[in-house]
């Protein structure tokens, strides 16, 4: 089953669980220097809407990549062979009770898959989404070349603590 099936379905799973509040998630493959704790209060402290996290990065057309304009995101084109800025959207995301909803209307993309980007512009078409630029270094590891740079980065900031 492709990755963007099983994360829309794993996250339409947690709607039980949400308790119609708001959600953050968190994809496995994602390794991160420091936290995301300022987003998350940034988050709270929002009534509706979603937050995104992104990095910016040398390989941008292996992500969701933010279309800006204005300094306001305007979509996110996921995979694009050109794309339009050097952020990649983060698997790290943060939605309100309405994901759900969201989720239930979703058909699947050209990939044939149910892409989380397009319940990211669900928000962005509402004007409802804000974002954050991660702080620290990110991989997602999905890639035998990122793994091995999230394992020397992890080697590396651990050295550098002792």
């Amino acid at each position: 089953m492709p990755s963007g099936i099983r994360i829309a379905a794993a996250l339409g799973l947690a709607e039980y669980f949400s308790d119609n509040d708001k959600i953050v998630v968190i994809l496995g493959d994602n390794i991160i220097e420091r936290n995301i704790c300022a987003a998350v209060e940034s988050f709270r402290a929002q009534k509706e809407g979603a937050r995104i996290l992104l990095k910016e990065v040398s390989d941008p057309q292996r992500f969701g990549v933010p279309v800006f304009a204005d300094e306001k995101i305007v979509r996110v084109d996921e995979k694009p062979s050109a794309p339009a800025s050097n952020y990649a959207v983060i698997g790290i995301y943060m939605y309100d009770h309405r994901v759900f909803d969201f989720i239930k209307t979703l058909k699947p993309s050209e990939r044939g898959e149910l892409e989380i980007t397009d319940v990211n512009n669900f928000y962005i078409r509402e004007g409802k989404i804000a974002w954050d630029i991660l702080d620290g270094w990110w991989t997602d590891a999905g890639t035998f070349d990122s793994l091995q740079y999230a394992s020397n980065m992890v080697a590396k900031t651990g050295a550098n603590k002792l």
